[in-house]
């Protein structure tokens, strides 16, 4: 299973998409409470429930990991995992997985600037004040501390979707023929 973690705007998601596209990786739908964007399409980028529904799940022990991130709630269900799939997760997510002590995951931090970030956020409509507060939650969210936890740094300044996406899955199969 491949992990994606990094901060908001860092590629996460248009990789997650390219390794489904190129490489037949199915994308882990997780929960979510965030309310949906416009490009998003339910049960597809995410499964999209009221905190309600949410807790409910969690309290039933539905979920691998969950966190809180700008007031929503996220989380992967047990159901969602398998070696042919790819996750997208904030710091406390990784550490849940790397709880489970699973050879077959790979975590990828994928490092992007703060200025690259805040341009693609606005360019997907999220709004100065949103990405703002955004970038500041990031600030305290990522730090060097997720290193360890990591097995790839992936510089997102400079590669297309393309080019990272083909270096994520060819480590990722490079790592999972040792």
């Amino acid at each position: 299973m491949i992990l994606l973690v990094g901060a908001s705007a860092s590629g996460k998601t248009e990789i997650a998409r390219f390794l489904s596209y190129r490489y037949g990786m199915k994308k882990a739908v997780t929960h979510t409470t965030r309310p949906i964007r416009p490009s998003e399409t339910p049960d597809v980028d995410y499964h999209f429930v009221s905190k309600e529904e949410f807790l409910r799940l969690k309290k039933q022990d539905a979920f691998v990991e969950t966190t809180e991130y700008n007031g929503n709630y996220y989380g992967c269900s047990k159901a969602e995992c398998a070696d042919d799939k790819c996750i997208i997760l904030d710091p406390s997510g990784v550490h849940s997985f790397r709880a489970l002590n699973d050879a077959n995951i790979i975590v990828f931090y994928l490092r992007a600037s703060e200025d690259l970030r805040m341009r693609r956020m606005l360019g997907r409509g999220d709004g100065e004040e949103m990405a703002t507060k955004r970038i500041e939650n990031d600030r305290k969210a990522f730090t060097d501390e997720l290193l360890p936890l990591v097995d790839y740094v992936i510089d997102c300044e400079t590669g297309s979707i393309e080019s990272l996406g083909q270096e994520v899955y060819s480590l990722y199969t490079s790592r999972m023929r040792r």
